[in-house]
C-alpha cells in the first residue's frame, strides 16, 4: 500500500504522466477523520469520473482549525492509511494548509471534486481561482444524507457508559 501514499511532488509527476497519456486525474480532499460508508460512496463515485482518484488529506493541524477542539480523532498518518487501503483511491496525500489551493496550482488534477455539502459559491474562493485558472473541471457530488463524521461522533457521545 505504501506506493498509493505519495508525497505532493510525486503526484505532481503522476499527474503530468497521466496527462502525457490523456488520462485523467481526479483529485478530491477532506478531512476523513473517521471514515464511514457515506465518505466510501463517495470517493467510490468521483473514482468513477477519471483514469485515477487523488484524495488529499488534511494534516492535523488544519483539521484543528476547521473542526475545532477534539479533533482530529485519528491522526494524520492513520487516516491517509486507512483513505489508501481503499481499493477505490489510487494515490493518496497529505496537505497542512487549510485548503488544498497550493496543491491544485501544483497538481493541477483535470477534475476537481467535492461532496454536496458544497456549492460553486461556496468553495473556497483561492481553490475556485486556481482550479479555472489550470481549466480543471468543477463537481459536486451529491451529500450522502444521514452519513458524516460529526453525526456519528454525537451519536457516540450519547452512548451510556459502560
Amino acid at each position: 500500500m505504501s506506493e498509493k501514499i505519495v508525497d505532493q511532488d510525486r503526484l505532481a509527476s503522476i499527474a503530468e504522466a497521466l496527462r502525457k497519456q490523456g488520462r485523467k486525474l481526479v483529485l478530491t480532499n477532506g478531512c476523513f477523520d473517521l471514515l464511514h460508508v457515506g465518505h466510501v460512496r463517495y470517493l467510490q463515485a468521483a473514482r468513477a469520473l477519471g483514469d485515477a482518484l487523488a484524495v488529499a488529506i488534511n494534516g492535523d493541524d488544519s483539521v484543528r482549525v476547521l473542526k475545532g477542539e477534539g479533533r482530529p480523532l485519528n491522526t494524520e498518518s492513520d487516516r491517509v492509511e486507512l483513505v489508501a487501503a481503499l481499493q477505490c483511491v489510487d494515490y493518496a496525500v497529505l496537505f497542512s494548509e487549510e485548503c488544498v489551493t497550493q496543491l491544485i496550482e501544483k497538481v493541477r488534477p483535470a477534475i476537481y471534486v467535492k461532496g454536496g455539502d458544497y456549492t460553486l459559491v461556496s468553495l473556497h474562493p483561492e481553490e475556485h481561482a486556481a482550479l479555472e485558472k489550470i481549466g480543471a473541471e468543477i463537481r459536486i457530488l451529491p451529500f450522502e444524507a444521514g452519513h458524516s463524521t460529526s453525526s456519528l461522533i454525537e451519536r457516540v457521545k450519547g452512548l451510556p457508559s459502560r
